[in-house]
Protein backbone atom coordinates (compact mmCIF):
# COMPACT_ATOMS: atom_id res chain seq x y z
CA UNK A 1 0.00 0.00 0.00
CA UNK A 2 2.74 2.12 0.65
CA UNK A 3 4.58 1.77 -2.59
CA UNK A 4 1.21 2.01 -4.63
CA UNK A 5 0.60 6.10 -2.73
CA UNK A 6 4.10 7.03 -3.82
CA UNK A 7 3.37 6.48 -6.96
CA UNK A 8 0.32 8.03 -7.28
CA UNK A 9 1.88 10.59 -5.42
CA UNK A 10 4.64 11.38 -7.99
CA UNK A 11 2.46 11.40 -10.92
CA UNK A 12 0.40 13.79 -9.40
CA UNK A 13 3.63 16.25 -8.58
CA UNK A 14 4.87 15.47 -11.93
CA UNK A 15 1.59 16.49 -13.74
CA UNK A 16 1.17 19.68 -11.80
CA UNK A 17 5.12 21.05 -12.55
CA UNK A 18 4.25 20.03 -16.00
CA UNK A 19 1.32 21.96 -15.86
CA UNK A 20 2.82 25.22 -14.40
CA UNK A 21 5.69 25.26 -16.58
CA UNK A 22 2.98 25.66 -19.78
CA UNK A 23 1.16 28.07 -18.10
CA UNK A 24 4.17 30.64 -17.74
CA UNK A 25 3.88 33.94 -19.07
CA UNK A 26 0.70 34.87 -21.25
CA UNK A 27 -1.54 33.71 -23.98
CA UNK A 28 -0.74 33.09 -27.72
CA UNK A 29 -2.28 35.72 -29.21
CA UNK A 30 -5.22 34.42 -31.56
CA UNK A 31 -5.44 35.28 -35.73
CA UNK A 32 -7.13 38.48 -36.86
CA UNK A 33 -8.83 39.06 -39.57
CA UNK A 34 -6.64 41.34 -41.56
CA UNK A 35 -8.99 44.54 -40.55
CA UNK A 36 -8.06 43.82 -37.28
CA UNK A 37 -4.47 43.75 -37.26
CA UNK A 38 -2.13 46.07 -39.05
CA UNK A 39 -0.71 43.33 -41.27
CA UNK A 40 -1.80 43.33 -44.89
CA UNK A 41 -0.73 40.34 -46.60
CA UNK A 42 0.88 40.99 -49.99
CA UNK A 43 -1.63 39.24 -52.62
CA UNK A 44 -1.11 38.12 -56.25
CA UNK A 45 -4.46 37.87 -57.65
CA UNK A 46 -3.61 39.35 -61.68
CA UNK A 47 -0.23 40.93 -62.80
CA UNK A 48 -2.49 43.88 -62.95
CA UNK A 49 -1.94 44.76 -59.50
CA UNK A 50 1.80 44.70 -60.18
CA UNK A 51 4.15 47.62 -61.55
CA UNK A 52 6.45 46.78 -64.41
CA UNK A 53 9.56 47.03 -62.08
CA UNK A 54 7.51 44.80 -59.87
CA UNK A 55 7.13 42.47 -62.61
CA UNK A 56 10.89 42.65 -63.76
CA UNK A 57 11.75 41.84 -60.30
CA UNK A 58 10.01 38.86 -60.36
CA UNK A 59 11.53 37.72 -64.12
CA UNK A 60 14.89 38.70 -62.87
CA UNK A 61 14.84 36.15 -59.62
CA UNK A 62 13.24 33.67 -61.87
CA UNK A 63 15.76 33.60 -64.49
CA UNK A 64 18.67 33.44 -61.36
CA UNK A 65 16.67 30.76 -59.79
CA UNK A 66 17.07 28.59 -63.09
CA UNK A 67 20.45 29.69 -63.83
CA UNK A 68 21.49 28.54 -60.33
CA UNK A 69 19.82 25.09 -59.88
CA UNK A 70 19.63 23.91 -63.64
CA UNK A 71 23.92 24.68 -63.91
CA UNK A 72 24.48 22.75 -60.86
CA UNK A 73 21.59 19.69 -61.25
CA UNK A 74 22.13 18.73 -65.21
CA UNK A 75 24.92 21.02 -66.32
CA UNK A 76 24.36 20.60 -70.05
CA UNK A 77 20.63 21.04 -69.57
CA UNK A 78 18.58 24.18 -70.39
CA UNK A 79 20.95 25.95 -71.89
CA UNK A 80 20.04 29.65 -73.41
CA UNK A 81 21.99 30.85 -76.40
CA UNK A 82 23.60 34.24 -75.11
CA UNK A 83 23.24 32.93 -71.60
CA UNK A 84 26.10 32.15 -69.15
CA UNK A 85 25.21 29.41 -66.59
CA UNK A 86 28.46 28.99 -64.90
CA UNK A 87 29.14 26.99 -61.27
CA UNK A 88 30.82 29.86 -60.34
CA UNK A 89 30.89 34.05 -60.28
CA UNK A 90 27.36 34.27 -59.41
CA UNK A 91 26.55 37.52 -58.10
CA UNK A 92 26.16 38.01 -54.42
CA UNK A 93 22.46 39.26 -55.16
CA UNK A 94 21.94 35.84 -56.46
CA UNK A 95 23.64 34.09 -54.26
CA UNK A 96 21.89 35.08 -51.49
CA UNK A 97 18.12 34.90 -53.22
CA UNK A 98 19.28 31.32 -54.19
CA UNK A 99 20.47 30.38 -50.71
CA UNK A 100 17.76 32.39 -48.22
CA UNK A 101 15.49 29.49 -48.02
CA UNK A 102 12.46 31.96 -47.57
CA UNK A 103 9.71 29.25 -46.66
CA UNK A 104 12.24 27.18 -44.21
CA UNK A 105 9.43 25.68 -41.67
CA UNK A 106 6.54 27.03 -43.58
CA UNK A 107 3.61 25.23 -45.19
CA UNK A 108 1.89 26.45 -48.55
CA UNK A 109 -1.85 25.74 -48.87
CA UNK A 110 -2.53 23.93 -52.70
CA UNK A 111 -6.60 24.90 -52.67
CA UNK A 112 -7.65 23.53 -56.02
CA UNK A 113 -11.29 23.39 -57.85
CA UNK A 114 -9.87 22.80 -60.88
CA UNK A 115 -7.62 19.76 -62.06
CA UNK A 116 -4.01 20.76 -62.94
CA UNK A 117 -0.51 19.55 -64.41
CA UNK A 118 1.93 22.06 -64.83
CA UNK A 119 0.71 24.32 -62.10
CA UNK A 120 0.77 21.78 -59.64
CA UNK A 121 3.97 20.12 -60.43
CA UNK A 122 5.86 23.44 -61.17
CA UNK A 123 3.91 25.04 -57.32
CA UNK A 124 5.01 21.68 -55.51
CA UNK A 125 8.71 21.55 -56.53
CA UNK A 126 9.05 25.38 -55.94
CA UNK A 127 7.53 24.82 -51.98
CA UNK A 128 10.01 22.10 -51.53
CA UNK A 129 12.89 24.06 -53.18
CA UNK A 130 12.14 27.39 -50.75
CA UNK A 131 12.46 25.10 -48.22
CA UNK A 132 8.84 24.61 -47.45
CA UNK A 133 6.02 22.07 -47.37
CA UNK A 134 3.54 21.79 -49.98
CA UNK A 135 -0.24 20.93 -48.81
CA UNK A 136 -2.45 19.65 -51.40
CA UNK A 137 -6.14 20.31 -50.51
CA UNK A 138 -8.37 19.29 -53.30
CA UNK A 139 -12.33 20.09 -53.81
CA UNK A 140 -12.62 16.63 -52.55
CA UNK A 141 -10.17 16.77 -49.64
CA UNK A 142 -11.70 19.93 -47.66
CA UNK A 143 -15.38 21.34 -46.74
CA UNK A 144 -15.31 23.86 -48.86
CA UNK A 145 -18.61 23.59 -51.08
CA UNK A 146 -19.74 21.03 -48.66
CA UNK A 147 -20.48 22.05 -45.11
CA UNK A 148 -18.19 25.46 -45.01
CA UNK A 149 -18.79 29.18 -46.90
CA UNK A 150 -15.48 30.04 -48.62
CA UNK A 151 -15.13 32.53 -45.91
CA UNK A 152 -14.68 30.10 -42.70
CA UNK A 153 -12.42 28.02 -44.81
CA UNK A 154 -10.27 31.43 -46.10
CA UNK A 155 -10.11 31.91 -42.02
CA UNK A 156 -9.14 28.71 -40.77
CA UNK A 157 -6.89 27.16 -43.40
CA UNK A 158 -5.10 30.78 -43.61
CA UNK A 159 -4.70 30.55 -39.58
CA UNK A 160 -2.79 27.33 -39.73
CA UNK A 161 -0.33 27.93 -42.89
CA UNK A 162 1.95 30.43 -44.27
CA UNK A 163 0.56 31.50 -47.77
CA UNK A 164 -2.42 29.64 -50.23
CA UNK A 165 -1.97 29.19 -53.63
CA UNK A 166 -5.65 29.07 -55.22
CA UNK A 167 -6.65 27.71 -58.49
CA UNK A 168 -10.37 28.54 -58.84
CA UNK A 169 -13.88 28.76 -61.21
CA UNK A 170 -14.91 32.46 -60.61
CA UNK A 171 -12.41 35.29 -60.06
CA UNK A 172 -14.85 36.15 -57.04
CA UNK A 173 -13.50 33.35 -55.85
CA UNK A 174 -9.77 34.05 -55.22
CA UNK A 175 -10.91 37.44 -54.54
CA UNK A 176 -12.66 36.51 -51.51
CA UNK A 177 -10.17 34.24 -50.00
CA UNK A 178 -7.84 37.55 -50.23
CA UNK A 179 -10.24 39.28 -48.64
CA UNK A 180 -10.39 37.38 -45.81
CA UNK A 181 -6.89 35.52 -45.51
CA UNK A 182 -4.30 36.45 -42.92
CA UNK A 183 -1.18 34.97 -45.24
CA UNK A 184 -0.29 35.83 -49.26
CA UNK A 185 -2.88 34.49 -51.38
CA UNK A 186 -1.74 33.86 -55.01
CA UNK A 187 -4.06 33.28 -57.76
CA UNK A 188 -3.01 29.78 -59.67
CA UNK A 189 -6.25 30.37 -62.27
CA UNK A 190 -9.39 32.04 -62.00
CA UNK A 191 -12.08 32.16 -65.01
CA UNK A 192 -10.91 35.95 -65.41
CA UNK A 193 -6.52 35.98 -64.98
CA UNK A 194 -3.82 33.21 -64.73
CA UNK A 195 -0.83 35.99 -63.99
CA UNK A 196 1.63 32.93 -63.26
CA UNK A 197 1.11 31.52 -66.67
CA UNK A 198 2.08 35.07 -68.11
CA UNK A 199 5.02 35.51 -65.69
CA UNK A 200 6.78 32.11 -68.09
CA UNK A 201 5.47 33.32 -70.84
CA UNK A 202 8.03 36.66 -69.87
CA UNK A 203 10.67 34.54 -68.70
CA UNK A 204 10.67 32.43 -71.87
CA UNK A 205 10.63 35.82 -74.74
CA UNK A 206 13.23 37.21 -72.58
CA UNK A 207 15.45 33.81 -73.05
CA UNK A 208 15.03 33.76 -76.89
CA UNK A 209 16.38 37.50 -77.27
CA UNK A 210 19.43 37.88 -78.63
CA UNK A 211 21.66 39.09 -76.87
CA UNK A 212 20.39 37.65 -73.52
CA UNK A 213 19.20 39.96 -71.08
CA UNK A 214 16.68 39.94 -68.39
CA UNK A 215 15.87 43.44 -69.31
CA UNK A 216 11.91 43.52 -70.01
CA UNK A 217 12.80 46.76 -71.99
CA UNK A 218 14.05 44.52 -74.66
CA UNK A 219 10.26 43.11 -75.84
CA UNK A 220 9.22 47.40 -76.36
CA UNK A 221 8.38 46.96 -79.93
CA UNK A 222 7.32 43.52 -80.10
CA UNK A 223 4.63 41.76 -81.83
CA UNK A 224 2.58 39.06 -80.34
CA UNK A 225 -0.45 37.21 -82.21
CA UNK A 226 -3.62 35.83 -79.93
CA UNK A 227 -5.81 33.34 -82.27
CA UNK A 228 -8.15 31.77 -80.03
CA UNK A 229 -10.80 32.18 -76.90
CA UNK A 230 -11.40 35.48 -75.21
CA UNK A 231 -10.45 33.46 -72.12
CA UNK A 232 -7.97 34.78 -69.05
CA UNK A 233 -4.80 34.12 -71.07
CA UNK A 234 -5.58 36.69 -73.17
CA UNK A 235 -6.89 38.59 -70.56
CA UNK A 236 -3.57 38.60 -68.40
CA UNK A 237 -1.35 39.31 -71.26
CA UNK A 238 -3.66 42.20 -72.10
CA UNK A 239 -3.53 44.16 -69.09
CA UNK A 240 0.74 43.36 -69.31
CA UNK A 241 2.46 43.58 -72.50
CA UNK A 242 1.26 46.19 -73.59
CA UNK A 243 2.67 48.14 -70.34
CA UNK A 244 6.07 46.89 -71.57
CA UNK A 245 5.82 48.45 -74.93
CA UNK A 246 4.41 44.69 -76.80
CA UNK A 247 1.83 44.93 -79.40
CA UNK A 248 -1.34 42.51 -79.27
CA UNK A 249 -2.79 41.54 -82.28
CA UNK A 250 -6.20 39.36 -81.13
CA UNK A 251 -8.35 37.52 -83.39
CA UNK A 252 -11.57 36.00 -81.78
CA UNK A 253 -14.47 34.31 -83.61
CA UNK A 254 -17.63 37.04 -83.60
CA UNK A 255 -19.69 36.33 -80.91
CA UNK A 256 -16.38 35.99 -79.01
CA UNK A 257 -15.94 39.66 -77.77
CA UNK A 258 -13.19 40.85 -75.50
CA UNK A 259 -13.69 40.75 -71.77
CA UNK A 260 -14.65 44.41 -70.84
CA UNK A 261 -13.15 44.32 -67.26
CA UNK A 262 -10.05 43.67 -68.65
CA UNK A 263 -9.79 45.79 -71.81
CA UNK A 264 -10.86 48.94 -69.09
CA UNK A 265 -7.79 47.40 -66.54
CA UNK A 266 -5.21 47.11 -70.02
CA UNK A 267 -6.39 51.11 -70.80
CA UNK A 268 -6.06 51.87 -67.05
CA UNK A 269 -2.94 50.31 -66.91
CA UNK A 270 -1.43 51.59 -70.47
CA UNK A 271 -2.53 55.27 -69.08
CA UNK A 272 -0.97 55.15 -65.94
CA UNK A 273 2.55 53.73 -66.84
CA UNK A 274 2.24 55.10 -70.56
CA UNK A 275 2.79 52.14 -71.91
CA UNK A 276 3.52 51.98 -75.91
CA UNK A 277 1.99 49.11 -76.25
CA UNK A 278 -1.35 48.52 -78.68
CA UNK A 279 -4.09 46.16 -78.54
CA UNK A 280 -6.21 45.25 -82.33
CA UNK A 281 -8.48 43.26 -82.02
CA UNK A 282 -10.12 41.24 -85.30
CA UNK A 283 -12.01 38.44 -86.28
CA UNK A 284 -9.60 37.15 -89.01
CA UNK A 285 -6.26 34.49 -88.04
CA UNK A 286 -5.00 35.77 -91.23
CA UNK A 287 -4.83 39.76 -90.31
CA UNK A 288 -3.73 39.16 -86.31
CA UNK A 289 -0.71 37.10 -87.61
CA UNK A 290 0.21 39.40 -89.74
CA UNK A 291 4.10 40.21 -89.10
CA UNK A 292 3.80 38.97 -85.97
CA UNK A 293 7.07 37.58 -83.98
CA UNK A 294 5.10 35.49 -81.56
CA UNK A 295 2.25 33.40 -82.55
CA UNK A 296 0.08 31.90 -79.54
CA UNK A 297 -3.46 30.41 -78.26
CA UNK A 298 -4.71 28.24 -75.91
CA UNK A 299 -7.83 25.40 -75.22
CA UNK A 300 -11.24 26.62 -77.18
CA UNK A 301 -12.98 24.88 -74.74
CA UNK A 302 -11.79 25.38 -71.01
CA UNK A 303 -13.14 23.62 -68.00
CA UNK A 304 -16.47 23.94 -67.40
CA UNK A 305 -17.59 24.43 -71.10
CA UNK A 306 -17.68 21.18 -72.21
CA UNK A 307 -21.37 21.17 -72.74
CA UNK A 308 -20.73 23.75 -75.44
CA UNK A 309 -18.25 21.86 -77.23
CA UNK A 310 -19.88 21.32 -80.21
CA UNK A 311 -20.67 24.80 -80.93
CA UNK A 312 -17.31 26.08 -80.12
CA UNK A 313 -15.63 23.94 -82.38
CA UNK A 314 -18.34 25.42 -84.86
CA UNK A 315 -17.49 28.60 -84.07
CA UNK A 316 -13.66 28.66 -84.15
CA UNK A 317 -13.29 27.10 -88.13
CA UNK A 318 -10.46 28.17 -89.38
CA UNK A 319 -8.28 29.34 -86.53
CA UNK A 320 -6.34 26.33 -86.04
CA UNK A 321 -2.88 27.30 -86.12
CA UNK A 322 -1.12 25.60 -89.17
CA UNK A 323 2.24 26.37 -91.08
CA UNK A 324 0.09 28.00 -93.73
CA UNK A 325 -1.48 30.51 -91.32
CA UNK A 326 2.04 31.35 -90.24
CA UNK A 327 3.02 32.66 -93.32
CA UNK A 328 2.12 35.53 -92.99
CA UNK A 329 3.79 35.96 -89.87
CA UNK A 330 7.42 37.03 -89.12
CA UNK A 331 10.09 34.88 -90.28
CA UNK A 332 11.94 34.15 -87.23
CA UNK A 333 7.55 33.98 -85.32
CA UNK A 334 7.77 31.57 -82.43
CA UNK A 335 4.72 29.60 -81.44
CA UNK A 336 3.58 29.70 -78.07
CA UNK A 337 0.69 27.67 -75.91
CA UNK A 338 0.41 27.26 -72.17
CA UNK A 339 -1.30 23.68 -72.25
CA UNK A 340 -2.70 21.27 -72.57
CA UNK A 341 -3.35 21.16 -76.47
CA UNK A 342 -5.61 19.67 -78.73
CA UNK A 343 -5.27 18.65 -82.12
CA UNK A 344 -8.31 21.43 -83.33
CA UNK A 345 -6.33 24.41 -81.86
CA UNK A 346 -2.94 23.62 -83.33
CA UNK A 347 -1.69 21.05 -85.75
CA UNK A 348 1.29 18.46 -85.13
CA UNK A 349 3.73 20.39 -87.74
CA UNK A 350 3.86 23.51 -85.99
CA UNK A 351 3.27 21.93 -82.21
CA UNK A 352 6.47 19.86 -82.41
CA UNK A 353 7.66 22.26 -84.55
CA UNK A 354 11.48 24.05 -85.04
CA UNK A 355 9.38 27.08 -84.12
CA UNK A 356 7.49 25.71 -81.50
CA UNK A 357 8.97 26.24 -77.42
CA UNK A 358 6.20 25.28 -76.22
CA UNK A 359 8.36 23.45 -73.29
CA UNK A 360 10.58 25.89 -72.42
CA UNK A 361 7.26 27.74 -71.83
CA UNK A 362 5.90 24.87 -69.80
CA UNK A 363 9.17 24.43 -67.38
CA UNK A 364 9.46 28.24 -66.91
CA UNK A 365 6.07 28.06 -64.44
CA UNK A 366 8.72 26.21 -62.17
CA UNK A 367 11.25 29.10 -62.38
CA UNK A 368 8.56 31.74 -62.08
CA UNK A 369 6.61 29.75 -59.03
CA UNK A 370 10.15 30.02 -57.66
CA UNK A 371 10.08 33.94 -57.50
CA UNK A 372 6.87 34.70 -57.23
CA UNK A 373 6.51 32.32 -53.60
CA UNK A 374 9.73 33.66 -52.60
CA UNK A 375 8.32 37.51 -52.98
CA UNK A 376 4.75 36.92 -51.93
CA UNK A 377 4.92 33.97 -49.36
CA UNK A 378 8.42 34.14 -48.42
CA UNK A 379 9.43 37.89 -47.97
CA UNK A 380 5.82 39.01 -48.14
CA UNK A 381 7.53 41.98 -50.55
CA UNK A 382 9.38 42.69 -54.07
Amino acid sequence: MLSSSLARTRCSCIARVSYRALSTGSAPVPTLHPTQSNLAPPHLLTLADLSVPQIQTLITNAVAFKKHYKSRAIPQAGRIAGAQFQEEGAGAGEAELVKSKSLDEKTIAFMFSKRSTRTRVSGETAVKLLGGAPMFLGSADIQLGVNESLYDTSRVVSSMVDGILARVGHHSEVETLAKHSTVPVINALSHLYHPLQILADLQTLVELRTPFTTDLSSLEGLTIAWVGDSNNILNEMMVTYPRLGVNLQIATPEGYPLMQEALDRANDGIAKEGGKGKIIHTHSPEEAVKGASVITTDTWISMGQEEESAKRLKDFAGYQITDELLKGAAKDAVFMHCLPRHKEEVDDAVFYGDKSVVFQEAENRKWTALAAFDAFFGKWKL
